[in-house]
């Protein structure tokens, strides 16, 4: 494909908010290609990313799916033209096109939209990288999914189910997404809201508690999952959507020997991002190919009606992924 103009349209972070307008279009570095976006999707992360500091162009957005356009010198295994589904780095997605690095790009099925492709990429890699690695997930053990009703946890129901575990169990403190969570990998819904839920939890695995809760949620509810936890359970920090601190029970935490492990990909280096998802290709992607690993699409939006799509996010009143198309 030959491009002729050197700009392109693009949700940018102002201190007002998004604006759609002209920035100039990426090129590639060496270890990169340029994908021509055709649709992207939200992540909570997103909103953090808001005016920019100095000159610089701040672009939101880490989920996004397309094709092709360029190659940069030091890729193999990809050529232009190809269809893709892709995470971002420091150039966001919300934009026509996306420069990333080859480790964060994977095919994109033949059967697969684009649309339905770019809910996939960040869940498939954080909860794979959750479940499977930072985890230690063993067959039959049980799985917690601490704020299982976004789009990440929905995923990570279904990704615990497909590596063999036994209960799995969602949390949600909304009635109408909590009663969904079945539809999508959980065994048992808990509503965190009620004081006794790590008693629910303990109920729900046999009087044991659970092996493993990847957190999502943090913030006021890490005792609770500390109680909940089985003894040498392992417990996951991979978000802090109800608060970035909190109380923190020493004596609990070390009476049960609970490895409580924080994970991020904001200090990984492009090598561990590119083992990360190798892995997560290993034991996943049959599975993606073949349509059993899902999520549900909430509302699209154009790409000049970014601000919107993020104050429907904002409003907390959503069910899985909201969409962006160029």
């Amino acid at each position: 494909m030959t491009l002729t103009n050197s700009m392109m349209k693009a949700a940018v972070g102002t201190a007002e908010g998004l604006v759609y307008r002209d920035v100039p279009r990426p090129s590639p570095k060496k270890n990169e290609v340029l994908v021509r976006a055709r649709a992207a999707s939200l992540n909570r992360a997103d909103l953090n990313r808001g005016a920019p500091q100095g000159d610089a162009i701040v672009i939101p957005g880490l989920d996004f799916a397309g094709e092709i356009v360029e190659v940069g010198g030091e890729v193999s295994g990809f050529k232009v033209g190809q269809r893709v589904l892709c995470s971002a780095g420091n150039n966001g997605a919300y934009a026509e096109f996306v420069a990333t690095d080859w480790g964060r790009v994977l095919p994109l099925p033949d059967s697969m939209s684009f649309e339905e492709a770019a809910t996939l990429p960040v869940a498939l890699i954080t909860m794979h990288n959750a479940i499977a690695t930072a985890g230690r997930l063993k067959r039959g053990e049980t799985v917690m999914i601490q704020g299982a009703s976004t789009g990440v946890g929905l995923l990570g129901m279904q990704i615990a189910k497909l590596l063999g575990a036994g209960v799995v169990i969602g949390t949600s403190t909304n009635a109408e997404r909590r009663a969904r969570l079945t539809e999508f990998g959980a065994d048992v819904a808990i509503d965190t809201t009620s004081s006794d839920w790590p008693e629910q939890v303990r109920k729900a695995t046999g009087g044991k508690g659970v092996d493993l809760i990847v957190d999502q949620v943090s913030g006021p509810y890490v005792n609770q999952c500390l109680d909940a936890a089985a003894l040498l359970g392992r417990i996951v920090n991979v978000g802090r959507l109800g608060g970035a601190s909190g109380e923190f029970d020493f004596n609990l935490h070390a009476l049960k020997r609970i490895d409580y492990i924080g994970v991020t990909f904001r200090t990984r280096t492009l090598d561990e991002v590119r083992e990360i998802s190798r892995r997560m290709k290993e034991d996943l992607w049959e599975a993606v190919t073949a349509g059993k690993l899902r999520l549900p699409r909430d509302k699209t939006f154009p790409l000049s009606e970014a601000d919107a799509a993020q104050r429907h996010m904002r409003g907390n009143n959503h069910f899985g992924k909201i969409i962006l198309t160029m």
